[in-house]
């Protein structure tokens, strides 16, 4: 269904500003790890072709599902009632916090992508001592929340495939930092969920 514009004004500042400020903390960061000669963005940086592939995807996912919101938001496409948006706007911005908790909790260790040769530590404190993925955690809170306030033929599935890419390259980077981090990782892997929660 397209509501009229007007109607769905506010709406749509709600949804932009959901994104402006994900976008902005993931940005801020990267800035902010340049100065200090950090290089953030390692995706597709591997050379092992099934981690090539999945961060490609991934990444081809996470910027689909953005155009798809933003052409939803301009064009007014959205099949829910208005208390989904509520609900949405208020999930979108708990995935906003979570993931600007994650990348403070992770200061320069955080990364896009697996690092190729760049060491980074094992962060196990901060939020990271409730979920072992807060960031990716984030990103899907933050995908649904825009996907309720608005929901279409064109969102639902792209969100869909962005957050089972995440989940993707989750697995792969638990993978790596078992391999890093030996007994460490295994050890935080036992008290701490994958995604939220603790045993």
């Amino acid at each position: 269904m397209k509501y009229p514009m007007e109607e769905l004004l506010p709406y749509s500042l709600l949804a932009l500003f959901v994104l402006a400020v994900f976008y902005g903390i993931y940005f801020a960061k990267m800035l902010a790890q340049k100065r200090r000669g950090i290089r953030t963005r390692q995706i597709g940086q591997r050379k092992e072709k099934s981690i090539h592939t999945v961060e490609l995807l991934m990444s081809m996912a996470t910027l689909g599902v953005v155009i798809a919101q933003l052409l939803s938001i301009a064009l007014g496409w959205s099949c829910l009632a208005t208390n989904a948006r509520f609900t949405g706007f208020g999930t979108g911005m708990i995935g906003d916090l979570i993931f600007l908790l994650s990348v403070l909790s992770m200061k320069d260790s955080w990364r896009a992508g697996i690092p190729d040769q760049d060491r980074t530590e094992l962060v196990t404190s901060g939020i990271y001592r409730f979920s072992r993925n807060p960031a990716f955690l984030g990103f899907d809170l933050m995908y649904i929340g825009v996907m309720l306030m608005y929901c279409n033929l064109l969102t639902v599935p792209l969100t869909v495939f962005a957050i089972v890419m995440l989940h993707l390259q989750i697995l792969q980077e638990e993978r790596y930092l078992e391999e890093t981090f030996g007994a460490a990782y295994r050890e935080y892997k036992r008290h701490t969920f994958r995604y939220l929660g603790r045993r």
